[in-house]
């Protein structure tokens, strides 16, 4: 689609080295370590498409687009410490490749940047664009806990999943529509239509997220399929194998991922096996559907002209067929 690529050329400045030759470097030098990794950068094009759609330049949303990207960031770099991630796009994690604490003071200084984008707008929408990131920020924190509390428990219910990845992964993309709503002049009640529909569209591409990690292509996906599986993180697949399956299943199921594998290719293709005999396979597909169909939905009730409509569409349709 042209018309991405032309937003992420209004970004790519935004994030070639920004704090190139500030000192200190050892507080500086993992940040643009990190945004060099590249990435989609779907959220901060969302808040400049979003800019866009009520009538304004898009360049007026750049600050708020670069504090969306800043802050994902920080989530990140602290979000792979908690993991003990080794990798990060296929590059070291910040806290390999530095330490720990340079991580923790990094990202934090992220956080801080992210804020200080907002400086440049006048005081109505700073104070609308700052409380809206603390508003979400909070809640990305709230379903970061929820994750980590999920891993010990057995009774996890598919709703409290599903509330998890909202908060962890989809209110962000909310966050960005509505920002950029806001930028360009819409109302509080069609700014608010804006982040309902990348909410909905947030929880789907978790959900294709976690569907690709298991029966995605290797080549095209970028990482080791079935990763999900060795590290026994219980995904939407695992929660609708648990719900869906049989006693002798859901035993199964469980004893396998309460293991370490000696095996790691025998415990992927069992757990994959699993998955499509409990048909938790075309569940999360159907999830995907759901939720992209229940934000299509707000997109076609909002305020924006039918030729933005049309390009928020394309994107959540190829955001869903995407195979990487």
């Amino acid at each position: 689609m042209e018309f991405l690529s032309n937003y992420q050329k209004l970004l790519d400045a935004s994030f070639a080295s920004p704090n190139l030759g500030k000192a200190p470097q050892g507080l500086y030098a993992p940040i643009d370590y990190l945004l060099s990794l590249g990435g989609k950068r779907l959220r901060p094009v969302l808040t400049l498409m979003a800019c866009a759609a009520f009538g304004t330049d898009p360049k007026k949303a750049i600050k708020a687009a670069t504090a969306v990207e800043l802050f994902h960031n920080f989530t990140l770099m602290h979000d792979d410490i908690m993991d003990r991630a080794a990798l990060r796009r296929g590059q070291q994690t910040v806290h390999q490749k530095w330490d720990v604490n340079t991580a923790i003071l990094s990202g934090d200084a992220m956080l801080i940047q992210a804020y200080a984008c907002f400086n440049d707008y006048d005081t109505a929408l700073f104070h609308a664009l700052t409380t809206l990131l603390s508003k979400t920020a909070l809640e990305v924190c709230e379903g970061q806990q929820l994750d980590v509390d999920f891993e010990s428990r057995k009774d996890v219910r598919v709703e409290e999943y599903l509330e998890m990845i909202r908060l962890k992964t989809a209110v962000l993309v909310g966050c960005a529509l509505e920002m950029g709503a806001l930028i360009g002049g819409a109302s509080a009640a069609d700014a608010k239509q804006m982040y309902r529909f990348g909410e909905q569209l947030g929880i789907a591409f978790q959900l294709q997220d976690d569907y690709l990690d298991t029966f995605g292509d290797a080549a095209s996906f970028g990482k080791r399929i079935g990763g999900d599986i060795v590290e026994n993180k219980k995904t939407i697949l695992v929660h609708l194998a648990l719900h869906q399956g049989t006693k002798a299943q859901q035993e199964t199921l469980t004893q396998l991922f309460s293991e370490i594998p000696k095996d790691e290719s025998r415990k992927i293709a069992e757990v994959s096996a699993l998955f499509r005999a409990t048909k938790a396979d075309k569940a999360t597909l159907d999830e995907v559907e759901r939720y992209t169909q229940q934000a299509f939905a707000f997109l076609e009730a909002s305020a924006i002209a039918p030729e933005y409509k049309k390009q928020f569409a394309d994107f959540g349709a190829w955001l869903m067929k995407r195979t990487k």
